[in-house]
């Protein structure tokens, strides 16, 4: 089966390589983004419609992010600021201490976590983190923090309804997400027209994500790093490294989510690793600064000087990149979770808390202490002014203590890109057998369509296709944040019941 689809992907990737071949020839890439960047335009100007509050552009905030903050701070007060007291529970049950190997699913509790994190963390702590510092200031890491912090109760509530309205196959094939937790759920209320509107609304979008910012996006700016690096100048370097990545990319997808969930256990791991522990040697070897550092992020939080928009502008760069790095509440994650080897669904909840804490708490401020540190005489960014390049910024500020990270990082972001695209892979192809069936002629036409992707993606900047994505992935909020309110009561159901069951020892520990 794995042969005979390989050898299918290679006769289709032919006319790919001929269409970018072409592109880079003729500028097609160029005419398809300019016929398509008055749709992107037009549907990003929706989906991320800005709400004014202060007298400059950095003031404005998206609805979408408004949305999901608001959703956040309601899951966080219903539910009695779980992203705290069940924060132990969280790191014990990912551990395994209340696992039983034995109970339906396909992945661990870490599997499950790892396979969702590989989705989010990225780009967005490497470059989104320096953009939004260059425009906020130092303080813009405070609201970051808080907007992670109030996401662990999202991410809280979407991935134990993710478990609660799962369906398992003959098979013991996992299927879930927000596209089941909305039809069933919903359902249950006695709205199912309303659940099937959304659940299909939020399974288009998904699929377009997937093959955009979950793909190509990821794929072109792998492609990027990895030429940058290697000093490639030919026109057919991106559509080499497109090859490669799709055949590497097939080769752990047409497995499901147990081999993506065995990848990303050890190379969400690893990359994370590699750039938490090349911070904190920034970090150690300005140890004299950072006294100064966390009184710049206190400061520049609450009276910040000489950025536009003052602490609405602070407060606001600072959300939005929270909210934007960890996509809690988006439901993707959900799909990921869902898989997971558990029957109490609150198990699984409380174990992805922990990937907005890891992604945004975490890594992201990491990011943003190099930086801060590092920019101490103006020689990284000017704040106040947006930074044109955040990949570019934050190599600078590693480069500034360890000459040759520019190296690793590259590395860093074609594994972040390539853990992503396994992530939504995954997303995408659950959302597209929700809506086409689950057969396996299903099966492969997704996977082979998401290779051939990976390799325009890597030889063609479709700018405006990918924009145009970015805003599906983020209108997957508003069916998902419907879908969240009306079934909150039985999440809360779910959490009391996983508590109980532990305190009463129906539910054993594991040594």
């Amino acid at each position: 089966m794995k042969r005979s689809f390989l050898l299918l992907l290679s006769s289709l990737l032919l006319p790919v390589l001929t269409f970018a071949q072409e592109a880079t020839k003729k500028g097609i890439d160029e005419r398809v983004n300019d016929a398509f960047k008055p749709i992107a335009d037009a549907v990003a100007g929706i989906i991320f419609y800005p709400i004014q509050f202060g007298s400059t552009e950095s003031s404005k905030m998206p609805i979408v992010i408004i949305v999901l903050l608001l959703g956040a701070t309601i899951f966080t007060v219903y539910f009695g600021f779980i992203q705290f007291r069940g924060f132990r529970l969280a790191v014990d049950t990912v551990r395994g201490k209340y696992s039983d190997p034995n109970e339906q699913g396909e992945v661990s509790h870490f599997q499950a976590l790892t396979a969702a994190l590989s989705g989010t963390v990225g780009l967005g702590n490497i470059a989104g983190v320096a953009i939004a510092i260059s425009i906020g200031g130092p303080g813009a890491t405070f609201w970051m923090i808080a907007a992670g912090l109030l996401g662990m109760a999202s991410k809280f509530t979407e991935c134990t309804l993710g478990v609660r309205y799962r369906d398992i196959g003959p098979d013991g094939t996992v299927y879930g997400g927000p596209m089941y937790y909305l039809s069933k759920g919903l359902k249950e209320k006695g709205q199912a027209t309303l659940g099937k509107i959304l659940a299909g609304f939020f399974a288009i979008m998904c699929i377009g994500g997937s093959f955009g910012g979950g793909n190509m996006f990821q794929a072109n700016q792998a492609a990027q790093q990895f030429n940058d690096m290697i000093g490639a100048t030919s026109g057919s370097a991106g559509l080499i490294f497109g090859i490669v990545m799709a055949i590497v990319v097939a080769i752990v997808i047409i497995g499901g989510i147990k081999r993506i969930g065995k990848v990303t256990e050890r190379v969400v791991p690893f990359m994370c690793g590699v750039y938490v522990v090349a911070a904190l040697i920034i970090i150690l070897y300005h140890i004299q600064d950072i006294p100064w550092a966390f009184g710049q992020i206190i400061s520049g939080a609450f009276s910040p000087v000489g950025i536009a928009g003052g602490l609405v502008g602070v407060l606001i760069q600072g959300f939005r990149r929270g909210a934007f790095s960890n996509e809690a509440g988006v439901g993707s994650a959900a799909i990921a979770h869902s898989a997971v080897k558990t029957e109490h669904p609150a198990s699984e909840g409380v174990v992805a808390l922990l990937e907005p804490f890891i992604d945004t708490v975490v890594v992201c401020t990491m990011t943003a202490l190099v930086i801060i540190i590092t920019n101490g005489n103006g020689d990284i960014m000017t704040y106040g002014q947006q930074a044109p390049d955040g990949v570019r910024a934050t190599s600078a500020a590693f480069a500034s203590v360890i000459p040759w990270f520019p190296y690793v990082l590259a590395i860093a972001v074609v594994l972040f890109a390539f853990s992503t695209m396994l992530s939504w892979s995954y997303y995408g192809l659950h959302s597209w057998m929700y809506l086409f069936g689950r057969t396996k002629t299903m099966d492969y036409t997704y996977k082979i369509l998401f290779c051939i992707f990976v390799v325009i993606g890597s030889s063609a900047s479709l700018g405006a296709v990918t924009d145009f994505s970015d805003a599906m992935i983020f209108a997957m909020v508003v069916p998902n944040m419907i879908g969240l309110m009306f079934l909150l009561p039985e999440v809360k159901k779910a959490l009391q019941s996983y508590t109980s069951k532990i305190k009463s020892g129906e539910i054993k520990t594991v040594k």
